[in-house]
């Protein structure tokens, strides 16, 4: 039974992503941080293994991945965002968003590849944002992380296909998670008229793109939309 590792597992994209997996007989492990009763709620729910870690923390993803068995497949989910002008981040803030959304995959993908590489097999997608193909005003920090976060990918899967590690990314829109819970309502109707589609992305969706990359063996260093058509 191959063993998923999800980051940032009990809520949002993350956590359909754990029930999914799950749902589909894989041996699921996920990373929270703070939501500690969301975890424990997911895990009788889906029977999956649930680990507080901060993976901003290079030794608590370490030693948390070595607790685990063998990493299969990687989801990097965990992310937080800022809203506010450039001027109103503080150097501190900044960094912390660095610090989770970019260190944290480079911690948690050089914590598995040991075994990815002794087998030479496995599998990494890391959630991006359709903000770091475009760039959000009033996101910049955000949006230059989930940039990062793009650009990341594609050089890994080029620097791992040879030994057999595929590396993709998706890059949702505008999705009913708990990250965009500060926008009016309003401003959600706004936003679904400006997606071709004509609304708002569910949690489920980006989770059904995360499997099937996951399991499209001949697929690597691509970033998948899951947008509604926002951005093309």
């Amino acid at each position: 039974m191959e063993h998923v590792l999800i980051t940032g597992g009990s809520r949002g994209i993350g956590a359909a992503t754990v029930r999914l997996f799950a749902a589909r007989g894989f041996r699921v492990s996920f990373f929270y941080c703070q939501s500690q009763q969301a975890a424990a709620a997911l895990a009788a729910e889906t029977g999956a293994t649930a680990v507080c870690c901060d993976v901003a923390d290079e030794s608590a993803v370490t030693k948390a991945i070595d607790a685990l068995p063998a990493v299969d497949i990687l989801i990097n989910n965990a992310a937080i965002s800022h809203v506010g002008l450039i001027s109103q981040i503080s150097p501190e803030h900044w960094d912390r968003l660095f610090d989770v959304n970019v260190k944290g995959i480079y911690y948690t993908v050089r914590a598995v590849l040991p075994a990815m590489l002794r087998r030479q097999a496995g599998c990494i997608v890391n959630v991006a944002s359709m903000w770091g193909q475009t760039g959000a005003s009033c996101e910049a920090a955000y949006s230059a992380t989930k940039g990062a976060v793009i650009a990341l990918s594609k050089a890994l899967a080029q620097e791992l296909a040879p030994s057999g590690i595929r590396v993709n990314a998706v890059s949702p829109g505008v999705i009913a998670t708990d990250m965009n819970a500060h926008l009016s309502a309003e401003e959600l109707r706004d936003l679904a008229e400006q997606t071709p589609l004509g609304r708002i992305g569910r949690p489920e969706e980006v989770a059904e793109a995360i499997f099937y990359l996951a399991r499209a063996s001949f697929v690597t260093g691509q970033n998948l939309a899951v947008n509604g058509g926002f951005v093309i």
